[in-house]
């Protein structure tokens, strides 16, 4: 009997350690698979390293004049070189202090000559210094524009409206330099003056003007956000002061190919629309912060980012 009762004893042993062997095995695959989980987990992370490896955290800087046109540009682009992994810094800089700085060196490159009328000067000191890469935007224009109410609808229809004043924009900037050239080509404009201000100030004038029902004359260029928000018009130009359509082009520093080639493959890609540029700006102009709104465009125009940023190594 007790011998029976000792193979029992023995048998209910051998039955304990099995059962606990089993579930110390049911723990280890899970715990590998846990472990494998955690290994895909650490594979994913190793793709998204080298995605961010591209730009591996190398600064780039692009220079920008502060006119609505270029905020846009410029903040889409750095948007999709910081993405790519690019310590970016933009800065906002005065016209001709923007070419020299890309000529020099001291900035990589800018989203912001227009040529061959706005920046014909300052193409002139610099050109041969930097590098082109063509245009990002074409069929850009600049002109004197208006309301539609009003009766003028060229140049030398101007007579004594808006107090005898061009509402312009910062001093030295293309279209005020052409603009005070119109003074000197238009006889009916000799008695006329160009009030320099800012891009910001000159579309706060606008509006004010329109809400009233008042004449103005500004320097105006397209792309650019009013030509959405209000009625406008481009007054003929029968004299050819202010040129034929322009293109906004890209210009970098030279040495930028060899330096930073993912991030000059980005650049020379880039190009895009009017529509394109108006989405942005109209965001900024409602309040928008330019980064929050380049973020906005650059989600949601997945497939046009792609184009630019085609074949990085």
């Amino acid at each position: 009997m007790f011998k029976t009762w000792k193979s029992f004893g023995l048998m209910a042993v051998l039955a304990l350690v099995f059962v606990l062997a089993a579930c110390g095995a049911g723990d280890e695959g899970e715990d590998t698979s846990g472990d494998t989980g955690n290994e895909e987990g650490s594979t994913e992370e190793g793709s998204t390293d080298e995605t961010a490896a591209v730009g591996e955290g190398k600064e780039i800087e692009l220079v920008y004049v502060n006119w609505d046109t270029e905020i846009a540009s410029t903040h889409v682009v750095g948007k999709v070189l910081k993405d790519l992994g690019y310590d970016v810094k933009l800065t906002s800089i005065e016209n001709a202090a923007m070419w020299e700085a890309v000529a020099n060196g001291e900035a990589d490159g800018m989203v912001a000559a227009w040529l061959p009328a706005t920046h014909k000067a300052q193409y002139a000191d610099f050109g041969d210094q930097v590098e082109g890469l063509g245009p990002n935007l074409e069929g850009a224009k600049i002109g004197l524009v208006v309301p539609s109410y009003m009766d003028a609808n060229s140049i030398e229809d101007l007579a004594d409206q808006a107090d005898q004043t061009i509402t312009g924009i910062e001093p030295g900037a293309g279209v005020v330099q052409t603009a005070e050239k119109a003074l000197e080509e238009y006889e009916n404009l000799s008695d006329w003056k160009v009030q320099t201000s800012s891009s910001g100030a000159m579309t706060t004038a606008l509006g004010e003007a329109i809400d009233n029902e008042e004449d103005i004359i500004v320097t105006g260029w397209s792309p650019h956000w009013k030509f959405s928000e209000y009625d406008l018009k481009y007054l003929e130009d029968p004299k050819g002061v202010f040129g034929e359509a322009e293109n906004i082009e890209t210009m970098v520093r030279k040495g930028l190919k060899e330096d930073l080639p993912n991030a000059y493959k980005v650049l020379d890609q880039f190009h895009w629309t009017e529509k394109d540029s108006n989405a942005v700006m109209l965001e900024i102009n409602g309040g928008t912060d330019p980064e929050e709104a380049a973020a906005n465009w650059v989600e949601n125009n997945q497939e046009k980012v792609a184009e630019w940023t085609k074949g990085l190594e």
